[in-house]
């Protein structure tokens, strides 16, 4: 009777747990609250694995970027301080704000932004990780379909949108169009995270036309943090380690 109950009211951890819990609370004895409460927490903890389980699994976050992870001594412009009070700090999720992350190749600016989504994940804020190339051709496709706005509003669900290395764009105009349809739609409405290792002055070659790069820059530096990184590539460095190790180093 009580797993066929605990089953029609969709507790699964508290039915698997419960002959053990009974035992246990027989033995020592447990006051009745205390059996309840138990119970509780059993089940409380169990839908939140599943709710992070699923939130990482949406969220496509590159295997491997944790903020522990990152040699935040490596690079100046940017401290894990910083990122971890954006990772506690919620209010900025809230109201819409954006965190742009510039720097050269090699850096680690994709480890940073997928880290602090690692991190907001954990509590329970919905992310969503893609290369701008990749949501550009998503866009451009729903756009094909007269469902652009659809798309868009799908992206809403996302409390933060990461947008890793907007500069690969290509620069077709109707390319740079959905682009900036997408921050436009998320103005002060959601939060997005950038990486690119173009300066502002160089985003013409990525929107194409002065008038709608302005734009789009005034609306994303208008709530933003900015970080400039600087340092030596990440990749560069252990390459030569690498190399150095195997005697190939020349």
């Amino acid at each position: 009777m009580i797993p066929l109950l605990l089953k029609e009211l969709r507790l699964p951890a508290i039915a698997k747990a419960w002959p053990d819990i009974a035992l246990k609370a027989v033995k020592e004895p447990w006051e009745p609250e205390l059996f309840l409460a138990q119970s509780c927490e059993i089940e409380a903890t169990h839908r939140q694995e599943v709710r992070l389980k699923r939130l990482l699994k949406e969220s496509q976050l590159p295997i491997g970027k944790q903020l522990s992870q990152y040699g935040f001594s490596e690079v100046v412009g940017i401290s894990a301080v910083q990122v971890k009070r954006k990772a506690s700090e919620l209010s900025w999720l809230r109201q819409g704000h954006n965190i742009l992350l510039f720097g050269a190749s090699g850096l680690g600016k994709t480890h940073i932004a997928a880290a602090l989504g690692y991190a907001l994940i954990e509590q329970s804020v919905r992310v969503k990780f893609t290369t701008g190339t990749a949501m550009v051709q998503h866009l451009q496709k729903a756009r094909e379909g007269l469902g652009l706005e659809d798309a868009l509003k799908k992206l809403d669900k996302y409390e933060l949108l990461i947008l890793d290395d907007i500069g690969y764009v290509k620069k077709s105009d109707s390319e740079s169009q959905v682009l900036f349809e997408l921050i436009a739609h998320r103005y002060e409405r959601n939060s997005l995270v950038i990486t690119t290792n173009q300066v502002f002055s160089e985003w013409d070659s990525i929107f194409g036309d002065n008038m709608m790069t302005v734009a789009v820059i005034d609306r994303l530096v208008h709530h933003a943090e900015i970080y400039q990184l600087e340092g030596e590539s990440y990749r560069r460095k252990e390459a030569i380690k690498i190399n150095g190790k195997s005697g190939q180093l020349n």
